[in-house]
């Protein structure tokens, strides 16, 4: 997938610290009508092998969406002891409509967890634009016993949104991780945490905000 899914629509990412706030200069606008296009520079991670995440573009260029089928973090019993933890990183170019740029105002993560009593479990996201010098981090802990599906929204304020600079081109980078301990009450089975639903894939969409850029006519 590295390198080369090209999609059509729109998309945005959530992120509190990054780059310097832009001044709104006409506040917060709808989606613009022209095609934006999104490649997915690479996928990376333990978590999201070749072949296991895609993307997927709302038609409202309010959204997309990221699927995977086999984000799949495990402790305890004879699992694998490198298994405790997974990431996948998703390093996103963005090419939105001249006098526009983005932000994302909230990111919905949703799986499923068998937690045994006493263990524990964490879902892990972090936003950065390239270049960036910080980087925004959200967790989201559950603690055993579970055994359900599960959701955790990272939002941002909307006076806090942190905006695209406006006629640069930058990466913008999304780090997820789950991670399970299984601790010592009972260590000896299995506890998971997926970052997927009953059918095998999850939608990880990530909303967006727009804003005319300074001098748009």
């Amino acid at each position: 997938m590295a390198g080369g899914l090209l999609l059509s629509g729109a998309i945005a990412a959530l992120l509190t610290s990054a780059l310097p706030a832009q001044s709104p200069s006409s506040g917060f606008v709808d989606p613009p009508p022209d095609k934006i296009v999104i490649k997915v520079a690479t996928v990376n991670g333990s978590g999201c092998p070749q072949g296991t995440a895609a993307v997927a573009v709302s038609e409202d260029n309010t959204a997309f969406t990221v699927t995977y089928s086999d984000y799949l973090a495990q402790a305890g019993g004879g699992s694998d002891p490198t298994a405790f933890r997974k990431n996948c990183q998703l390093s996103l170019i963005v090419h939105v409509p001249q006098g526009f740029t983005y932000a994302i105002a909230s990111a919905d993560y949703r799986g499923f967890a068998s937690l045994q009593r006493g263990a524990s479990a964490t879902q892990r996201a972090s936003y950065y634009f390239q270049g960036s010098p910080s980087t925004a981090h959200r967790s989201h802990p559950f603690s055993g016993p579970y055994n359900d599906n599960w959701q955790a929204t990272d939002e941002t304020d909307w006076a806090q949104l942190v905006y695209a600079p406006c006629g640069v081109q930058r990466n913008f980078n999304i780090n997820t991780e789950i991670r399970v301990n299984a601790g010592t009450q009972s260590a000896d089975k299995v506890s998971f945490m997926t970052m997927d639903s009953t059918d095998g894939d999850i939608s990880t969409i990530y909303h967006m905000a727009w804003k005319e850029c300074p001098g748009k006519s």
